[in-house]
């Protein structure tokens, strides 16, 4: 601060009018923009606004005039530009730039920071919905394809692709995404759809074993895989209460599903080992992605990376290692690779309900088809909420998703039949997540003035 202290003594050095404003001497400082700060110590007038918070840090806001020079135009000015406020700020960190601008750097204010918790929420939110979604159309989807669902599934990659890129010619001819962005290393998406690949695979053989119960509740190893890799990784720092709200989201979460009157243990140690490997590989693909991000706006000097990119090129790696995978996954779902071409020919026939081999395929192509629409839209949605938060609370949004969608279950929804009954704990269970969910969201008082770096969303 010592150099801001200099530029203080000489405001209060300089001529002072009868209202009492403190103004600088006949050199204004002039910025980078051409704006040039002027001061006055009044409150009643646009000039200095001294705003000390109990950071160590402090920062002073100054509207400073365009290139007019000053805030009353006088005689020789008239035929001017108006006056355009600039808004900077000055502090320790400014005090400590360039000589150019006179330490004067630009800054967000309370505004933009509640305008961005307002997106994150919202993009939760959306999230939220999505996900549910999806779990209740995959389920409905399953309804004409019950006895093809290695064919939706690779419906699915399929649509993948097709959206995805077909966004992102759209976005590159509308000048959204630059040959910048496109330019982007490709290895880290290699890194990407091979964890993707990996973590379908051991994910889709443990899951045939497993009772369906139980994989619900070792989903819940997902976040804490994501906490423990963010902070290897990223070195993020988690408060105490943000580690308590994750463990009783996971609690919550586990009352819900546990309280059906499944074993967890009814597939073996094995097999749960693997679920919880499959989820692995699936939070180490959600931190690489946003280490993608944080790289690539450093790399584009603030900008930031279109997530179709990300989405785009990291579906097609993981649609190649999917094909060489194809064998063992056509075995796992009880499809002989030799047998792979009938299979997909009849899978296709009930898909499009034509041909002789359509009894039981009421309801296709319409529930597959937006089983893959609300797909993709959950995997942008979540994409889009790691890019402006983090993989913790992106984490946490498809948490939320698994209770709400088995209350949706004991409605009655069309083509599923009789609704199933609500656990005995759900009402327990969904009551300890959203209490976890507040808890991992409430900010201490002197969070703010901590110097250790932690999750900020």
């Amino acid at each position: 601060m010592t150099s801001f202290s200099g530029r203080m003594a000489a405001v209060a050095g300089g001529a002072a009018s009868s209202s009492g404003h403190a103004r600088l001497p006949q050199q204004p400082i002039r910025t980078a923009g051409g704006c040039e700060a002027h001061f006055s110590y009044a409150v009643q007038r646009s000039g200095i606004v001294l705003r000390s918070s109990r950071r160590r840090s402090r920062i002073w806001i100054v509207e400073a005039s365009g290139p007019a020079g000053a805030w009353e135009k006088s005689d020789d000015v008239r035929d001017r530009e108006k006056v355009r406020p600039c808004v900077y700020a000055i502090g320790d960190v400014a005090a400590e730039g360039g000589s150019d601008g006179g330490g004067i750097v630009a800054v967000g204010n309370d505004r933009r920071r509640m305008n961005r918790t307002a997106e994150v929420v919202f993009a939760a939110a959306m999230t939220v919905v999505m996900g549910v979604g999806n779990r209740v159309l995959y389920k409905l989807a399953l309804v004409p394809l019950k006895n093809y669902p290695f064919f939706l599934a690779q419906l699915a990659t399929v649509g993948y692709l097709v959206v995805y890129f077909s966004i992102l010619l759209f976005r590159y001819r509308a000048g959204i995404v630059t040959d910048e962005m496109l330019s982007t290393p490709k290895a880290p998406f290699i890194a990407v759809g091979l964890l993707e690949a990996l973590g379908a695979a051991v994910g889709m053989a443990a899951g045939t074993i497993l009772a369906g119960a139980s994989i619900p509740i070792l989903s819940q190893s997902f976040l804490v895989w994501q906490i423990i890799l963010s902070s290897i990784f990223l070195g993020r720092r988690y408060r105490v209460n943000q580690l308590l709200g994750c463990f009783l989201v996971a609690v919550g979460v586990i009352t819900s599903v546990a309280s059906a009157g499944n074993s967890l243990m009814e597939g073996g140690i094995f097999w749960s080992a693997l679920m919880i490997l499959s989820f692995l590989f699936q939070a180490a693909d959600t931190v690489l992605k946003e280490i993608i991000f944080r790289d690539a706006a450093q790399k584009l000097k603030g900008g930031s990376l279109d997530l179709f990119v990300v989405s785009s090129f990291g579906s097609v790696f993981q649609t190649l290692f999917l094909c060489l995978l194809l064998p063992f996954l056509s075995k796992l779902w009880g499809v002989p690779f030799n047998q792979l071409p009938n299979y997909l020919k009849d899978s296709a026939a009930c898909f499009l309900n034509v041909g002789t081999l359509t009894k039981g395929c009421d309801g296709a192509p319409l529930l597959p088809l937006l089983y893959v629409i609300a797909n993709i839209g959950f995997n942008i949605s979540l994409l889009h909420l790691l890019k402006i938060s983090s993989a913790v609370v992106s984490c946490l949004a498809a948490t939320l998703c698994v209770p709400i969608s088995i209350y949706i279950f004991t409605l009655p929804l069309p083509y599923l039949g009789v609704a199933s009954s609500l656990p005995t704990g759900f009402i327990a269970g969904a009551v300890i997540l959203l209490i976890g969910l507040l808890v991992y969201s409430w900010v201490p008082p002197n969070a703010s003035s901590s110097p250790t770096k932690s999750a900020s969303t």
